[in-house]
């Protein structure tokens, strides 16, 4: 495969991962995708699976997990629902350190009106699999949250040390 990709210019390569390669096709045609925000989809997606069923000789849990059910596209900071009728709001990085992407309604933020009841942060690998999640409480978030003045929004720096304070599921 690498020799026949060496091969390939760079609008030939920049194709396979265009929006109308077959695998982006595949994705959305399996639900894995549902806009154009692909580290955004694939973090709910691998959220949702894996708080569902954890392959537990890969992956290391530290704590019970319930089953989440996706939230409707247009739900402002809710992308997935438990049973016991908890919000989520599901973040994804590429890599770590990092910082996930924006919380908005910054006042309703400043004020601690709570909007979900646990943030998921999903961190992926260099192949963009799962490296480890965490999860932090509404109070968590609010504690840890950055303003971003410029874009007039909150975010969360995920350092080493957040990571290690709240990761739940990691790589054996």
């Amino acid at each position: 495969m690498k020799s026949n990709l060496e091969k390939l210019s760079v609008e030939e390569l920049v194709q396979l991962l265009s929006p109308s390669s077959d695998v982006v096709k595949e994705l959305y045609k399996r639900n894995v995708l549902r806009t154009k925000n692909t580290v955004g989809e694939l973090g709910e997606y691998f959220a949702i699976k894996f708080y569902n069923k954890i392959d537990k000789n890969k992956y290391e849990v530290s704590k019970k997990l319930p089953n989440l059910t996706l939230a409707g596209e247009t739900t402002k900071n809710v992308d997935a629902l438990s049973r016991e009728g908890k919000i989520y709001s599901i973040k994804c990085i590429s890599s770590a350190p990092s910082t996930t992407g924006s919380f908005w309604d910054p006042e309703s933020i400043k004020s601690n009106k709570k909007t979900f009841d646990f943030l998921v942060i999903v961190v992926l690998d260099d192949t963009w699999n799962v490296d480890r999640i965490l999860e932090l409480s509404w109070e968590d978030f609010f504690e840890n949250k950055m303003f971003n003045k410029r874009m007039n929004n909150f975010n969360i720096r995920v350092t080493k040390k957040l990571m290690k304070k709240f990761t739940i599921i990691s790589k054996k």
